[in-house]
């Protein structure tokens, strides 16, 4: 998969902003030294941690050249790194370890998330947000148009392999016997996006992105109409000419013991 595209990534970055701003204001550390932002991207997020904790050392890791260029450019306050979060372990622990939108792209989340708790200093704080989108219409339709079709041979292994989060219970499960405190919860945001076939444009930014890109031309654009004309049912444009988008994110915060 080539690099991401900021530019496309940014064209709804309000209303991707707007879960990492309700998360950050959740995060409750007396004095943080050190901050990581795993996923930083553009460094939308990043910027809001650097305001939020204006005497840490605030880190971004990303694995996109492209977005931690933006990110170097828009806070230069804070430091950006390349690294892989499958793999990632910080030099030195963290105060906070906050992940917005990165985690679900990823696999093996049993293993992973106690592997990043791990990676906190006793009573640090581990922020987490994920969509929870597998079942809606504009994720689904993915794996269904991925799979049939003259494309169904090149789409289908990447649709199959494609990571799912696990259930909310199950990360209770998984992080709270590990933890000092854990809070989970679910926020549904209404985005009122602008746009001829946004919920489309939207997908393009993230999750579309592996199968349009496993594709050459003309095959490229027949998937991508294919995938437009099924999703559009599901999000016609409103009156005022914009498209609801009801996009569900899971939220997790712990406390690491110690």
């Amino acid at each position: 998969m080539s690099d991401w595209n900021p530019a496309q990534y940014l064209r709804f970055d309000s209303e991707r902003l707007r879960p990492a701003l309700d998360l950050i204001a959740r995060i409750a550390h007396p004095d943080p030294k050190t901050v990581y932002d795993l996923g930083c991207g553009t460094g939308n997020g990043t910027a809001v941690l650097r305001s939020r904790f204006p005497s840490a050392r605030v880190i971004g890791v990303d694995t996109s050249a492209a977005m931690l260029e933006r990110a170097r450019a828009e806070v230069p306050g804070a430091e950006f790194t390349a690294a892989d979060l499958a793999t990632w372990t910080p030099a030195q622990k963290g105060d906070v370890i906050f992940t917005n939108a990165a985690l679900q792209w990823l696999p093996d989340h049993k293993v992973l998330l106690p592997r990043l708790l791990g990676c906190l200093a006793p009573g640090g704080v581990f922020a987490v947000q994920m969509p929870a989108m597998d079942a809606a219409p504009i994720r689904r339709l993915q794996f269904e148009v991925a799979a049939n079709g003259p494309w169904a041979d090149r789409l289908g292994p990447i649709a199959a392999k494609a990571p799912r989060i696990l259930e909310p219970p199950a990360y209770r499960a998984l992080l709270a016997p590990l933890t000092a405190r854990f809070e989970m919860w679910e926020t549904i945001y209404w985005h009122a996006l602008q746009g001829e076939d946004a919920a489309v444009q939207w997908s393009l930014g993230t999750s579309l992105r592996p199968y349009v890109e496993a594709l050459e031309e003309p095959m490229r654009s027949a998937y991508l109409d294919a995938y437009t004309q099924a999703v559009r049912p599901h999000y016609p444009r409103e009156a005022d000419g914009r498209t609801l988008l009801p996009f569900r994110r899971l939220f997790l915060l712990a406390v690491a013991a110690g």
